[in-house]
């Protein structure tokens, strides 16, 4: 096995070496994605920027760069094996190389999206059918609760009412509006 290694071309053995090291990290990747193991020690930036939800689309990652090498390396020996021309090649597996960087950020991107971050968005909430549970106080003058089903999930939130009359526990409400704090604003349901 050396002795072919050893006799290929220079052009030749660069490819073959980023393909089979870039083959060796897409594995232990691979197989420790299934393990549940991290690759934090080999520069993931993945996880350490999981909490932030403002970057996004990711095309400069340690599994992106995995998928870089491994590609061009063994697009670049099918150019070679196929005969092209070393400029053809290099530009051949530059492409396949990006174009698997980019089909690799677009997935890890769009399976982030797919995660629910359980933060209730209060805009939700408007329309939604509920109960009081503590008496809100007539014209806003006092705070009560009442139970809602936003998001999938019942919630017991503080409200304030416009209505002449106190909404007493049990009174079946509709949100019509939120303040900038998060407090509903209902109204009894006729």
């Amino acid at each position: 096995m050396t002795d072919w290694f050893f006799n290929l071309e220079l052009f030749s053995k660069i490819y073959w070496s980023i393909a089979l090291i870039g083959s060796l990290f897409f594995i232990f990747t691979t197989i420790s994605a299934f393990l549940g193991g991290d690759t934090d020690d080999f520069g993931d930036v993945d996880s350490d920027i999981e909490a932030d939800t403002g970057i996004g689309f990711q095309f400069i990652t340690f599994r992106n760069l995995v998928g870089f090498f491994t590609l061009f390396g063994w697009s670049g020996i099918a150019c070679i094996d196929a005969g092209f021309s070393k400029p053809l090649t290099i530009v051949i597996s530059l492409a396949c190389g990006l174009i698997m960087m980019a089909i690799m950020a677009a997935m890890f991107f769009y399976m982030n999206k797919l995660s629910d971050s359980g933060t209730m968005k209060f805009k939700n909430a408007v329309n939604t059918i509920g109960e009081v549970y503590l008496t809100v106080g007539a014209n806003r003058s006092s705070i009560g609760k009442a139970h809602i089903k936003v998001q999938g999930a019942l919630r017991e939130l503080e409200a304030l009412t416009d209505e002449e009359n106190d909404l007493k526990s049990g009174t079946v409400i509709k949100v019509k509006e939120i303040t900038e704090n998060g407090i509903l604003i209902i109204e009894k349901l006729n």
